[in-house]
């Protein structure tokens, strides 16, 4: 295994996420599409898209009723089909990302859903939803310590490291690494992986997205400062 994996740089288009070393996709968002959720918003990544609609807080059942805080709730929807095994780990592991940030304790006694639908998987599905929720709780005013974003990193068979895989490649790699960070100070909040990888190789993926999170953050800033632009 090479400890100096490659970084593999595919620039995006003008409004995509753009740097050395930077090979994200193109990025597109809207917020606001639903009228039924209090906050929604669709996120792009290259061909994968998912829609995201935030319903909270409100009124929530007594049985998932927490005294101290909010029952967050995530529901993932496939593209075609019923939810499977794949999807409910999914579910649990942007559940666990949106309690670190999301600040429930404002809320007690109240539900945060988020339903999330995927209408396309070309890659990096993962990391998309977490964009498109951090989205959507934006929209919704939901209170935050800090906005998150999850990157993808794949692993070739040779060492080199893809960021922001499509589909084609994730299957061909060796590994496939995805990490949820903090807008502060890019701090881990979750991370999933799949494959065979040296402990090197997991340093050189986080330090990898941490770096691209920041492109990831900058769009952020550039689609809501072009949402609520007086101009």
């Amino acid at each position: 295994m090479q400890s100096d994996a490659r970084i593999r740089t595919e620039y995006g288009t003008d409004s995509g996420p753009q740097g050395p070393g930077c090979s994200l996709r193109h990025f597109a968002c809207e917020q606001n599409l639903l009228s039924r959720p209090d906050g929604s918003a669709s996120f792009l990544q290259g061909d994968t898209s998912v829609l995201a609609g935030v319903y909270g807080p409100a009124e929530v059942k007594v049985s998932k009723e927490i005294f101290n805080k909010a029952t967050l709730e995530v529901i993932l929807r496939p593209k075609v089909g019923l939810p499977g095994v794949a999807e409910k780990s999914r579910e649990r592991l942007i559940r666990n990302t949106c309690e670190a940030v999301v600040l429930g304790v404002l809320h007690p006694r109240t539900s945060i859903t988020i339903v999330l639908q995927v209408i396309s998987d070309a890659g990096s599905l993962m990391a998309c939803c977490l964009n498109a929720t951090c989205m959507a709780l934006v929209d919704a005013g939901v209170p935050m310590q800090a906005l998150f974003c999850g990157v993808t990193c794949a692993l070739d068979s040779d060492g080199t490291l893809v960021l922001d895989p499509t589909a084609k490649q994730e299957k061909e790699a060796r590994a496939v690494l995805t990490f949820a960070l903090d807008s502060v100070d890019q701090k881990l909040l979750m991370s999933t992986t799949k494959g065979l990888y040296s402990n090197a190789e997991l340093q050189q993926c986080l330090a990898a997205a941490q770096a691209a999170s920041q492109h990831v953050f900058r769009f952020y800033r550039e689609s809501l400062q072009r949402r609520y632009s007086k101009s």
